[in-house]
């Protein structure tokens, strides 16, 4: 059977999403029709939801570099409101009529200020009133606060953010890498195409090919191990398996008579001395400018056949990266698959800058490169290979479906697996450190304006108390009218 789970309080998805037998289902999400029967793999502190608030914590718990400014000052902000109340002291007592002409000037708008009390007076209320309204609790607010609404409205939103000093770089840049597979696409390809050379069938190539490729981990291969499933297909025992990183696999099959098969990029076979005809490469580059990923086949240093693989565009990709590009976002594809694939799935979401058949190990290369251009960069990805690239990232945006050494990796975690979680994520930042600035400036300006009138008597204890409490009440108001902006892609 299956059912419909409402997923928004851990995604932030409105939508209910469709489960079937097998298909795991998120603890605290709300089952909204049919039963469903579950078995419980993590417990206690190790569910996600848990996960969830210790994020939310430490994230909270962490000092962005715009705190850290604030707390030096704050640090100096004690000793040098002890110095100016003791100088306001003195210089009531020693400058009476001056002090006092302030008073008298200003009477008639203040009446709670008598003039005619005794100098000793006015100078111990001078004195308390400096102590009293200067304010570094605003200062020491305005950071945390808006962080930590900030914070947990991401939670909110299926946004997790792991360090808090990722808000602070994510307003500022200027540059999104995505990687493609699993990212922009579903991460669940198909086979498509198979296309056969002379002397082998299509039950064959997709014998030889589901059995090597039964040793690795590539979703590629899952797609290849499905199809041949699909067709009810026995595979051959292989033996002296070899896995070349970004060009494909190797291997031998107990076959009759036993055989070396090689599945993987043209790379690989033009290493290993395979050519193919004009007309097969003409079958390869059709169903590239289709956005397929092109598989060779070779058994015994002859080419077999080629198999074209499809994985679907994410349904948010096309307007997140046209949403990013409007906000002066700059956007690129980082993928090992080849360049003219990659190409026609750019074309089709529109990123404007492609990185082709870029080995894993290099990966921290282009970004370094990109870096290394002035770039400011955030990079997006799921799987182990992005975890270098995601480290070596201004900022590391991990897919919240991918692999765990990617959400390790990352500063901040899309729970729902949608890159319209990237526009989210800027959006709070930037809509974050409006609010921490606005904190900032009033803090600055409460003090600036406040210090000076109880130094020259012109506010009476009482007065300056009420004035402090207000100062900081309108810091904590401010980092929660944070709810009210707007986080959300526009075409949500």
């Amino acid at each position: 059977g299956q059912s419909a789970v409402d997923e928004s309080m851990a995604t932030g998805e409105s939508m209910p999403v469709k489960k079937k037998v097998g298909d795991e289902v998120i603890g605290a999400t709300i089952n909204q029709r049919g039963l469903l029967k579950i078995k419980a793999t993590k417990v206690g502190k190790d569910t996600f939801l848990s996960q969830v608030v210790k994020l939310v914590e430490e994230c909270q718990g962490t000092k962005v570099p715009i705190q850290k400014f604030a707390d030096r000052i704050v640090s100096y902000f004690v000793p040098v409101v002890l110095v100016l109340s003791t100088a306001a002291f003195l210089l009531w007592i020693f400058l009476p009529d001056v002090m006092k002409m302030g008073i008298i000037a200003v009477q008639s708008f203040i009446p709670w200020v008598d003039p005619n009390l005794g100098i000793v007076t006015l100078a111990v209320v001078a004195l308390i009133s400096t102590l009293i309204i200067a304010c570094p609790c605003a200062l020491g607010l305005a950071t945390p606060t808006a962080l930590m609404v900030g914070s947990g409205m991401g939670a909110e939103n299926g946004v997790l953010i792991r360090h808090g000093e990722a808000i602070q770089t994510l307003k500022n840049i200027d540059t999104v890498v995505f990687d493609k597979t699993g990212t922009i696409t579903k991460g669940a390809p198909e086979v498509t195409d198979i296309h056969v050379a002379e002397g082998f069938t299509t039950e064959e190539v997709l014998r030889f090919a589901a059995s090597i490729e039964a040793g690795s981990e590539h979703p590629l291969a899952d797609a290849i191990i499905r199809k041949s499933k699909e067709e009810d297909i026995e595979l051959h025992e292989l033996f002296e398996f070899e896995s070349i990183t970004g060009k494909g696999v190797k291997a031998k099959v107990k076959a009759s008579p036993e055989k070396l098969i090689l599945v993987g990029s043209r790379k690989l076979m033009k290493e290993n001395g395979i050519d193919y005809n004009d007309e097969l490469e003409a079958d390869i580059v059709s169903l590239e400018e289709e956005a397929k990923t092109v598989i060779l086949l070779a058994v015994d240093g002859k080419i077999a056949g080629i198999l074209a693989i499809a994985d679907a565009i994410k349904e948010d990709s096309i307007l997140a990266i046209k949403e990013l590009e409007s906000m002066g976002i700059k956007t690129a594809m980082l993928t090992g698959d080849n360049k003219r694939t990659a190409e026609a799935i750019a074309k089709k979401i529109g990123i404007s800058k492609v990185l082709a058949e870029v080995l894993p190990d290099e990966k921290v290369n282009e970004i370094l490169r990109l870096q290394e251009n002035g770039k400011l960069v955030a990079m997006v990805g799921d799987g182990i290979n992005d975890a270098p690239a995601l480290t070596a990232a201004n900022v590391g945006i991990a897919i919240g479906t991918g692999t765990d050494i990617a959400i390790e990796s990352s500063d901040i975690t899309l729970v729902s697996g949608h890159i319209s979680g990237v526009v989210t994520a800027v959006k709070l930042s930037r809509n974050t450190f409006k609010k921490i600035k606005q904190n900032l400036f009033w803090a600055f300006f409460y003090n600036v304006v406040a210090i000076p009138l109880a130094i020259l008597g012109l506010a009476h204890p009482l007065i300056a108390e009420v004035a402090m409490a207000t100062s900081s009440i309108t810091v904590v108001s401010n980092a929660n009218m944070l709810r009210k902006t707007d986080i959300y892609p526009s075409f949500k």
